[in-house]
């Protein structure tokens, strides 16, 4: 399930600078919005996904309600689902 989560995670984060940085500059800027519903549908989804999956292994995985909050935060950040999956997922991979 971890596994999968991290591939959530990196998924939505790609998702997020996708929307961020791709998708509304081409609508607000050149008025074409053609991206901003297809881009923001998938990042919805992987969003939802992240925070069930997230609140699924807060349980499995025994996270403190601390590092569970700190993660589901993240998901709203430009690179934050980078950094828990790199950083604060580190300890809980077996070796």
């Amino acid at each position: 399930m971890l596994k999968i989560f991290k591939i959530i995670a990196f998924l939505e984060g790609v998702s997020l600078l996708a929307l961020f940085f791709i998708a509304m500059p081409m609508k607000y800027f050149m008025d074409k919005p053609e991206l901003i519903s297809p881009v923001g549908m998938a990042h919805g989804l992987l969003f939802i996904a992240y925070i069930v999956l997230a609140t699924v292994l807060k349980f499995e995985l025994k996270w403190s309600w601390t590092k569970y909050f700190l993660i589901c935060i993240a998901s709203l950040i430009p690179f934050g689902t980078f950094y828990v999956e790199f950083k604060m997922l580190k300890e809980d991979t077996p070796a």
